[in-house]
């Protein structure tokens, strides 16, 4: 029977979470046979125990992941994203906006260029590869500032790459694009494999799990093997659990209560929640643009279970929230 192990969160723990700035003393043991049994930190198998509390990689960036969270601010340069879609879809709007991220405290930019939301149609290759390549190569002119490609295709990641950018992000998990796994290995680049059970296109229409927090958890341990089996090293490794991809307003709060779970895959966790519909949903906000308050609660409650990474659109107001958040902490 396998067993999973959720750290609890508590400020005078006796372990550190993930060589971070949570700690714990209790873990939650759970299992999809019986019901959840709490033991002490201690009591936690070894090799289990090491992987909570290793320290992460900082995967290139100055930010270190063991005072606070990494700030990924979202670069759309898509007509149709769910929230700022043809925003940012020109070279100049793009080139500033990314300035304005950095400006505003993000330690690295995710740029996209074909929208992943619910029910979204795929972009041919050479459209996405047009829409996002001068815009990394306009960033790279008046920044230095790390650069992640959000992308399933691997002849874009390649000619992200050869743009300048500095990470992979893959909504799919390696799953798209039998070559993606390859690019990553080779080219040495920090890899975030996240959690969608089909394409954008269809995510929505059966979203069902046996137990949602266990069969995610699941699945990115698989894609973690497949991407090591691969060549890429487990440093490299990001994991995210794709709030909001083929999941409903209850799957994404149990991913949210359960998130520390994740930290027993040995690798940072990113998370990525930002003006979602469930936040819309709970909060009555309906425009995805009404959604910042909602966001920057989402990703302080995703802090205090210690992910790494915070994938954001309003990036000044959650680095000012996290720095409040971290003040009253201590």
């Amino acid at each position: 029977m396998t067993l999973y192990y959720r750290p609890l969160v508590e400020e005078q723990g006796s372990h550190v979470l993930a060589g971070g700035w949570c700690r714990f003393s209790k873990v939650e043991v759970l299992s999809r046979h019986g019901s959840a049994e709490l033991i002490s930190a201690d009591e936690v198998p070894q090799d289990i125990l090491k992987r909570l509390t290793s320290v992460r990689s900082d995967l290139g960036i100055s930010a270190s992941t063991k005072a606070r969270p990494q700030i990924m601010g979202i670069l759309n340069t898509t007509p149709d994203s769910f929230s700022d879609g043809g925003q940012f879809d020109s070279r100049a709007s793009a080139r500033t906006h990314a300035v304005r991220l950095k400006q505003e405290g993000a330690d690295i930019i995710d740029i996209g260029g074909e929208s992943t939301r619910p029910g979204a149609d795929e972009v041919a290759l050479e459209e996405e590869i047009a829409r996002t390549k001068p815009a990394i190569l306009d960033v790279r002119q008046v920044s230095s500032v790390p650069l992640s490609i959000d992308t399933r295709k691997a002849p874009v990641a390649v000619a992200a790459l050869d743009a300048g950018v500095d990470w992979i992000n893959d909504v799919s998990a390696l799953s798209f694009d039998c070559e993606m796994g390859q690019v990553a290995a080779r080219s040495g680049a920090p890899l975030c494999l996240m959690h969608a059970p089909s394409d954008p296109k269809t995510m929505q229409q059966n979203a069902q799990y046996q137990d949602v927090l266990l069969d995610v958890y699941d699945y990115l341990a698989a894609r973690v093997d497949f991407a090591l089996s691969q060549g890429v090293l487990r440093h490299n490794i990001i994991v995210d659990p794709g709030i909001g991809f083929g999941k409903t307003l209850e799957h994404n709060l149990a991913l949210l209560r359960g998130l520390a779970l994740f930290h027993g895959l040995g690798c940072p966790v990113l998370l990525g929640a930002s003006r979602k519909r469930f936040i819309g949903t709970i909060s009555g906000a309906e425009k995805a643009q009404d959604r910042m308050a909602g966001s920057i609660a989402v990703a302080l409650a995703g802090a205090g279970q210690g992910a790494q990474i915070l994938r954001v659109h309003d990036v000044c107001e959650t680095v000012q929230a996290l720095k409040l958040w971290a003040a009253v902490r201590g």
